[in-house]
């Protein structure tokens, strides 16, 4: 499943901030940084796109024979544990993780036909669900809002 919208790949001063966090924080935990995890969340934050466990597994084992799917699995739930990932489920049930930061509020809109998924943006929609949430006296903590329906080229197409 393929991501559009803002985010293709990381920079590379984001990708190394991202890791130096994670370094911070396996340490807290007193959990080890290793060759194989730091090449996992190497090819996950270049990727910066939602992929599930198995399709990481797919491209980091085509350089690194080494590197076995529970690291990859393992490495990707650290991730989300740290804050520098998210666990998305869509329609489909595929457990997915996207590369996150803790400004990088988003939403989603996934076809349904081909399952591309692309990220927004909209301050007017964060302001009107911060609206609806007060009158009634609700305090949001979080939310998803995913959107499916077709894209364009599937639309298109039918």
């Amino acid at each position: 499943m393929k991501t559009s919208g803002r985010r293709t790949t990381e920079g590379i001063k984001g990708i190394k901030q991202k890791k130096e966090k994670l370094k911070s924080f396996l340490k807290e935990k007193g959990l080890k940084s290793t060759r194989q995890r730091d090449l996992v969340v190497s090819e996950f934050l270049e990727m910066g796109e939602h992929v599930t466990a198995e399709e990481l597994y797919k491209e980091i084992s085509k350089k690194y024979s080494d590197i076995g799917f529970t690291t990859v699995y393992r490495t990707l739930k650290l991730l989300n544990k740290s804050g520098l990932a998210a666990e998305r489920v869509f329609a489909d049930n595929l457990t997915r993780y996207e590369p996150l930061s803790a400004e990088d509020h988003h939403d989603h809109l996934i076809c349904m036909k081909c399952g591309s998924i692309t990220e927004f943006q909209d301050l007017r929609i964060e302001r009107l669900q911060e609206r609806v949430a007060d009158e009634f006296g609700f305090v949001a903590v979080s939310h998803k809002m995913e959107l499916y329906g077709y894209c364009k080229k599937c639309k298109d197409n039918a």
